[in-house]
């Protein structure tokens, strides 16, 4: 495996995680609180977390495939960019189960004088 596959779910990991806390506030804000101008950010930062959260599939059912992760596990890595700080937590234990998978690039020779 590359590490370009972790790499691209790592930074989608914690993008969505980012989102889905700030998604959190603003409907806290804005539903709890009753606090003004928080519609907006609530439909903007909502729309970018979906559009987003479907990268994070793609990207994580690519890492999960291609690490042969159980199926419950791979489902797990899938949701935890719908529970806010989840995908933090998750992201961690996936690199370190993937990183000794990821296959080394060659040490170049020296050249002969």
């Amino acid at each position: 495996m590359k590490k370009s596959v972790l790499t691209r779910y790592r930074v989608m990991a914690y993008v969505t995680a980012v989102l889905l806390i700030l998604l959190t506030v603003g409907v806290i804000g804005k539903r709890l609180l009753h606090l003004d101008g928080f519609d907006s950010f609530v439909t903007g930062v909502g729309i970018a977390h979906g559009w987003l959260y479907v990268l994070y599939l793609v990207f994580a059912f690519d890492l999960g495939t291609k690490a042969k992760m159980p199926l419950g596990r791979l489902a797990w890595v899938l949701l935890a960019g719908t529970v806010p700080t989840a995908a933090f937590f998750v992201e961690r234990k996936v690199t370190r189960e993937v990183e000794p998978l990821i296959a080394k690039a060659p040490t170049p020779k020296p050249a002969a004088v």
